[in-house]
């Protein structure tokens, strides 16, 4: 493909029991002023009619398989003709120009791994701040650790194949360990000029404290770049709460059963070096660290998380201008520590820009490239 031909964009959707948000996406998707190329469903045996829904629809249907959405991800990429492929779950609802916008950004900047900040679907300040603190600690670690939530992925179909797609195997933060794999091959990248609207209904079904020590427990992962094979606790694929109903009445964790568990799984952070783990715990020891974890003890009034809201939107606009000179700070910061003859912490296998003079190569181990 040359580089001013438009790229043929194929939408892979995975879905499990999704009857009450895919046919809200296919609408979406349908008044897109750059419409997708082909939309594929790769449906994990829906008990709901989601499959039907999508036939109806003239959607290419698949079989997918209940391991997880990599799982249903790999599917639809073995199906699709196009040059590039975007990874979007069915709860997400793109406003009419996300795609043009997206499909633009994605190729006028060389990416060749993306995913891009999130919003709330709803006017709850609370779940707004929530997800702009996760697009500014997305910023922030992108250029050592690339994140990218599964909410909305676009890759280049050749990156795909060349690390063997999503890994089957990993039971949680799929998504993540697939960026951190693309990264090495390609360049990953954060779009700016598009944001894609979420469904909070996993928060809403298992509460931020619960929610919150899972992802935890998963990110201390991510940062050592290890991914998840094990997990001390459930996360169902396709368990959410369906429109109107309230909350489950059972423990959907036992805490004191987490770290019970948590005990029996190595501590990603080991894989760290000597002074990668000084840099954190150096990092940990600041006062604003302190600060930080009074002020989520309390329950915001709707004026402070207003506040908070406008701060993180101010951070993440500075980070977005400061991502490359980060970058290179980093890279600095690891040719002082190698003179000098010091341990430094090992970046190379999560960097955001492959080296330049290195093929691409194919991973071993992971299934479904096409």
């Amino acid at each position: 493909m040359s580089a001013k031909a438009t790229p043929r964009l194929s939408v892979i959707i995975p879905t499990l029991n999704e009857i009450h948000t895919l046919p809200k996406l296919l609408d979406a998707l349908s008044v897109q002023t750059r419409p997708p190329d082909e939309i594929i469903v790769a449906d994990a045996g829906s008990n709901d009619g989601t499959a039907d829904v999508a036939r109806v629809r003239g959607v290419t249907v698949v079989v997918g398989r209940r391991a997880g959405p990599g799982a249903g991800r790999n599917a639809g990429a073995r199906a699709a003709a196009g040059d590039v492929f975007m990874f979007l779950d069915a709860d997400v609802l793109p406003g009419p120009e996300f795609l043009a916008s997206a499909l633009e950004e994605f190729t006028q900047s060389g990416f060749d791994v993306a995913s891009c900040p999130i919003e709330p679907l709803g006017d709850e300040l609370s779940d707004r701040v929530i997800t702009e603190a996760v697009n500014l600690y997305f910023q922030m670690v992108r250029p050592f650790s690339p994140h990218a939530a599964g909410f909305c992925i676009l890759v280049r179909r050749e990156i795909h194949a060349a690390i063997g797609g999503f890994d089957e195997a990993v039971k949680l933060a799929e998504d993540h360990d697939y960026a951190r794999r693309g990264a090495k091959h390609g360049e990953f990248g954060m779009l700016t000029r598009v944001h894609i609207p979420v469904s909070m209904r996993r928060l809403e079904k298992e509460g931020v404290t619960r929610l919150a020590l899972k992802y935890i427990w998963c990110e201390m992962h991510a940062l050592a770049g290890k991914p998840i094979y094990n997990t001390p606790f459930d996360y169902e694929f396709g368990a959410h709460l369906s429109p109107g109903s309230g909350p489950p009445s059972r423990t959907v964790i036992d805490i004191a059963q987490l770290r019970e568990q948590l005990g029996r799984f190595e501590d990603p952070l080991q894989r760290l070096s000597a002074a990668g783990l000084e840099q954190i715990d150096r990092l940990l020891r600041r006062a604003w660290m302190g600060t930080a974890r009074e002020h989520f003890r309390i329950v915001l009034e709707p004026p402070d998380w207003l506040i908070l809201n406008r701060y993180l939107l101010r951070r993440l606009v500075l980070i977005r201008r400061r991502g490359r000179p980060l970058r290179r700070a980093w890279s600095k910061l690891q040719g002082r520590e190698n003179q000098a003859g010091r341990q430094g912490l090992d970046l190379n296998g999560l960097r955001s820009r492959p080296a330049k003079s290195k093929p691409p190569k194919r991973d071993r181990g992971h299934s479904g490239a096409t």
